[in-house]
């Protein structure tokens, strides 16, 4: 057997691994590569494989940096089976049509710019190919095993970071020597005790073990200490009779946060005022959370029975802005206000409109809510550039930005230290951290050592490992 690290190895985008073994090739994620405009182009358009040798997909959850090349996989020959749950096929129907949208529009823009005598941009992928790629979604429940390959079965267990994410068991007897293995991939490890979702279950055994390592050297503000501050963000922006600009992932940040506006305004923490959700994606992911009250923790149910609310995401004051008319007559709003709109990372979307409209007003605040990766516009803003280009313009950060980590929906380094803790040390032979920029895997790994896992390595891109 096998294991190929050809992504998120190293860095915290474009998760793709390949395991081998009795002559078939399983892919564990299929993610779009997000970073500076070139190198993210080349390495999505040019997979390290040939595509049609792959007989799986294993799909831990829904968000782009994890499923978000799989219609260009598919486009380019893949025809086998996609494993995931019902809910990450329900968010990626949506998530990857609005990444087709994408796609389309930028290749679209860069052609309308590029000289007679150049060769147009091609889109990675259209949203007619996301279509095509939806028919091999296969969806499974937790806990059911099922085969996916000659000697390989799957499971899936509730990994609470997103809507529908789970951790991934792959129980693996190679035919050639009858050795087993039972390997387990974390996807991304959610975080006990946050609202909406219920916490994640924990591996209870393996032989190799694949995991996150995002925050794995920082531990988390709690989830009190983060609702007292969006409350006293929120607030102080009120006084000053400005509005509030959250750049918030469409898929779990922007429920998250819809959530605890709704705690606060229903316990009297914060003023009456209007809410805007602008991001047709996020509120096609809303709808998808509507649909699978099942993933809702008990302190959600307990909420709304006590205040008769039809769901945690409705009340009076929150629209949801789809129409693009709707979304510019926002720009006139007059008094406090709070928009929330994609993407976390100021990347793309209808949040560029809203920050160039609003960031040079000292009354405003921009509050940041999401991992913000390096070279992005959220980042910039996060480390205090006082100029920033948005829509090929200059614009002046004259708006107060605050940044609250504790609706993080990745697990801290305490709590993977946690989640991994219940695996048999004798067990365990392998331990390979992904999903992270070097400073906090390498520090997470040495945490692991120091707790009894003897062989923890920090893969490159590109390295194999054969068992």
């Amino acid at each position: 057997m096998r294991i190929t690290f050809y992504g998120a190895a190293q860095e915290v985008t474009g998760s793709l691994h390949l395991i081998e073994v009795n002559g078939r090739r399983i892919l564990l994620e299929c993610g779009l590569f997000q970073g500076r405009r070139a190198e993210s182009n080349e390495r999505n358009r040019n997979f390290p494989f040939e595509p049609a040798s792959i007989d799986a997909v294993v799909l831990s959850h829904a968000h782009i940096d994890h499923s978000g090349n799989i219609p260009n996989l598919v486009k380019q020959g893949f025809n086998g089976n996609i494993w995931c749950t019902a809910a990450t096929r329900n968010l990626c129907t949506y998530m990857l049509m609005d990444s087709g949208h994408i796609q389309e529009g930028d290749a679209a823009y860069l052609n309308k710019h590029r000289g007679p005598d150049e060769e147009p941009v091609v889109p990675l992928y259209t949203q007619a190919d996301v279509q095509a790629s939806l028919s091999f979604f296969i969806s499974v429940g937790l806990h059911r095993t099922v085969t996916i390959a000659d000697g390989v079965s799957l499971t899936f267990s509730n990994a609470g970071h997103i809507l529908g994410s789970a951790f991934v068991t792959l129980d693996i007897r190679e035919f050639a020597t009858d050795k087993r293995w039972r390997l387990v991939f974390s996807g991304d490890v959610g975080r006990p005790g946050m609202a909406i979702l219920a916490d994640p279950e924990l591996p209870a055994a393996a032989d190799i073990l694949i995991m996150e390592s995002t925050y794995g050297d920082r531990l988390h503000q709690s989830r009190e200490d983060a609702r007292r501050e969006l409350r006293e963000v929120v607030r102080a922006t009120v006084r000053r009779r400005g509005k509030v600009i959250i750049p918030a992932f469409a898929v779990g940040r922007t429920q998250e946060i819809i959530y605890a506006l709704n705690q606060l305004e229903a316990e009297g923490d914060i003023p009456p005022l209007p809410i805007f959700v602008d991001s047709p994606l996020a509120v096609s992911a809303t709808e998808v959370f509507r649909m699978h009250p099942e993933e809702w923790d008990e302190e959600v149910h307990a909420f709304l029975q006590g205040d008769q609310r039809r769901n945690p995401f409705d009340w009076d004051r929150v629209e949801y802005v789809r129409d693009t008319v709707r979304s510019k007559q926002l720009n006139f709003l007059d008094g406090p206000a709070i928009i929330i709109s994609a993407s976390g990372m100021a990347e793309n979307g209808r949040i560029l409109h809203h920050l160039k409209n609003n960031i040079e007003n000292p009354d405003n605040t921009v509050l940041l809510v999401s991992f913000q990766a390096e070279h992005t516009l959220g980042r910039k803003l996060l480390d205090g550039a006082r100029k920033v280009k948005i829509l090929g313009e200059e614009k002046e950060v004259r708006a107060r930005v605050a940044a609250i980590e504790g609706y993080s929906a990745h697990a801290d380094q305490a709590e993977l230290l946690a989640w991994a803790r219940g695996l048999d040390r004798q067990r365990l032979g392998h331990a390979f951290l992904v999903h992270g920029e070097q400073a906090a895997s390498f520090t997470l790994a040495e945490k692991l050592r120091a707790e009894g896992v003897s062989r923890v390595v920090v893969p490159e891109r590109g390295q194999s490992f054969e068992f």
